[in-house]
């Protein structure tokens, strides 16, 4: 079945699903008058079958599914890998299968794969320009599409190889789907073996252009670097939503230059105004842009990672390019709002807008503590799907349980900590919630500092929150003057003046 717009072509040989599905599950979907927005299909043992379509599910039929209908399925696909994804010979759809702690199948999730010709005419420039891009977005919104597409383009003009874990690039079977073009595409037999088969495609087969899926382990973000290091131009995707997700994403990280802490002298601390410690980027970043997908038609892009991360480590922010397609197809361009935008059209400062918190092998209470000291609008909330955040420490991602899987796979944003101790808290909370807000109180202090050293008199800065006063106290210290807190909340404040 094929669809279209003024900008892109739907392909989707959604007839080559359904004909692997058995009588009472395909014909109520072939009686829909469109399903062109069919997502997948969802057949659980002794459940009745659903079909997601983009504006909500439908129930296909009151038989419960049985094992005959799951053996029936099986029999028709290719078989199921060491990640429990199988596929249709030369489409693009993707079977997964859910099993019992026997290893036996309980469960299917038929996903409609769809080449969407046209997708990336919104980075087109970027793709051509020779750089390493790294995309990031939400599960299901369109990346390994977008990947799928750049080969095609790429590959009219230059050798691209496309390593295809789970042959989600570029569909089951030997030969690829035509939706890569002339790109060729190196299988790799299981997941955990994906960074090996990347630096054997530079080795083995001369390639100007590697495209690769999903990159998640410390090895496969070292094999990018590497690639990235012999002159290869890298296009791949990533886990994470934002180029801030990955900056606190300790296996990760290295693909924006990495993070390391250093320890500056009292003189150099005092020159730069900042603490002893601070995060700096370690090594140049292996993609020279990051674009984060918000829709398939709206991108944010930042064209220079290594100065965005500098920037990010120093408590600033370079506005992102923002890019979207209009109704007529036309791409527009414009610099990012400092503040969100909503539904109303009213500019919201951060520091207004509640979020919900789900820590993950933390302390809650010591959590608690920290969020009402530092007055910041977060609840934490005991059920991750009622969650906006998720924060775990490095030792429990590392060992990537359920529950950062499923952060993952529904696109919360995930944090990590180094510890679990309260300072390693607020410091994480200050980036992710009232940086303006600390930013601010700061600069605030630091010209009272500058009254009290010329003039010797005492200074009384804003009313602020404890948090905030711990660091104004701080930099009184750096800067040889005293400070003392007066007052009580809400109007407690900090003094400064002369030892």
């Amino acid at each position: 079945m094929e669809n279209s717009t003024p900008y892109e072509k739907i392909t989707d040989d959604l007839d080559a699903l359904l004909e692997i599905l058995p009588a009472h599950i395909s014909d109520p979907i072939r009686q829909q008058q469109d399903y062109s927005d069919l997502l997948e299909v969802v057949l659980d043992l002794g459940r009745m079958p659903e079909a997601r379509y983009l504006n909500g599910e439908l129930t296909l039929s009151r038989q419960e599914i049985g094992r005959d209908d799951i053996d029936y399925i099986e029999s028709r696909i290719s078989p199921f890998g060491d990640d429990n994804r199988a596929g249709i010979e030369r489409t693009l759809h993707r079977i997964s299968a859910l099993r019992n702690r026997k290893g036996d199948i309980v469960g299917l999730t038929c996903r409609v794969g769809r080449a969407i010709y046209g997708t990336i005419k919104i980075i087109e420039d970027l793709v051509l320009s020779g750089k390493s891009i790294l995309l990031l977005g939400a599960p299901g919104i369109g990346k390994t599409t977008m990947l799928r597409e750049v080969a095609r383009v790429l590959a009219e003009k230059k050798r691209v190889v496309v390593v295809d874990t789970s042959n989600e690039i570029a569909g089951d079977g030997d030969i690829p789907h035509p939706a890569i073009g002339h790109a060729r595409r190196m299988q790799v037999r299981t997941p955990n073996m994906q960074h090996a088969v990347m630096i054997e495609a530079v080795e083995n087969h001369m390639p100007e252009v590697i495209i690769i899926d999903e990159i998640g382990t410390e090895l496969e973000a070292m094999a990018a670097r590497t690639i990235a290091e012999r002159g290869v131009q890298l296009i791949a995707t990533a886990h994470g939503n934002t180029l801030d997700n990955l900056i606190m994403n300790p296996t990760l990280a290295d693909l924006i230059g990495g993070i390391q802490t250093v320890t500056l002298g009292d003189e150099e601390a005092k020159r730069r105004r900042t603490q002893k410690s601070i995060l700096e980027r370690k090594a140049p970043p292996t993609f020279d842009i990051v674009i984060e997908i918000q829709h398939i038609s709206r991108v944010k892009v930042h064209l220079d990672v290594g100065n965005v991360v500098d920037a990010l480590l120093r408590g600033e922010e370079l506005k992102a390019e923002l890019r979207y397609r209009d109704d007529d197809g036309e791409v527009k361009t414009e610099q990012e709002s400092s503040l969100p935008q909503f539904n109303n059209g009213a500019s919201v400062p951060a520091s207004q807008v509640r979020k919900r918190l789900y820590p993950f092998g933390l302390s809650r209470d010591r959590l608690t503590q920290v969020i009402k000291d530092m007055s910041l609008p977060l609840s934490i909330v005991d059920k991750l799907r009622d969650a906006d955040i998720l924060i775990t420490s490095k030792n429990h991602y590392r060992r990537h349980p359920q529950a950062i899987q499923t952060a993952e796979s529904v696109g919360i944003p995930i944090y990590v900590l180094r510890s679990n101790t309260a300072y390693q808290m607020e410091q994480l909370l200050s980036e992710i919630y009232g940086s303006g807000t600390i930013s601010d109180a700061l600069s605030e202090a630091k010209a009272a500092a500058e009254q009290v050293s010329a003039d010797g008199g005492d200074v009384e800065l804003s009313p602020q929150n404890a948090y905030i006063r711990r660091l104004q106290h701080q930099l009184a210290e750096r800067l040889n003057l005293s400070s003392q807190s007066i007052g009580r909340d809400p109007k407690r404040r900090v003094k400064f003046y002369k030892q």
